[in-house]
């Protein structure tokens, strides 16, 4: 990791990836010019300088992220020290885990059937207008 005492910044789409938010810095270039990445409250560029003590919001999937930039990197490390890049908010942190907790809620109710439908269940199936199921 490198951070340079004369210019205290990094590109937003580089630091995305070395923070290990996304895989590619085409992914987080991608995310960022679809609005998806936040730079206090407001849309960035994939070329915006970040410096330490900036608010991100980062929308990744599902998940949204609310962290608060804590160290400048231009070079992907381990997770380890990804993770000393950034501070997330609790209150983003608790979001994240309360939609993680009702997905699995979710999946956890959805049972496939055993055994393929019969004629008849697949007559009944295309009646009610649902091709897909099977």
């Amino acid at each position: 990791m490198t951070e340079s005492d004369t210019t205290a910044t990094v590109r937003l789409d580089l630091w995305l990836w070395a923070a290990r938010f996304y895989k590619t810095r085409a992914l987080a270039k991608q995310a960022i010019e679809t609005g998806k990445v936040e730079v206090d409250g407001q849309r960035a560029k994939p070329s915006r300088t970040l410096r330490v003590g900036n608010a991100l919001r980062i929308g990744r999937g599902e998940e949204l992220f609310e962290v608060a930039v804590a160290a400048l990197a231009d070079k992907r490390g381990p997770a380890s020290v990804a993770r000393t890049l950034y501070e997330e908010s609790e209150a983003s942190r608790a979001a994240r885990e309360r939609l993680r907790a009702l997905r699995a809620a979710e999946r956890a109710g959805y049972q496939p059937p055993e055994t393929k439908p019969d004629k008849r269940a697949r007559r009944l199936i295309r009646a009610l207008g649902d091709i897909d199921a099977s």
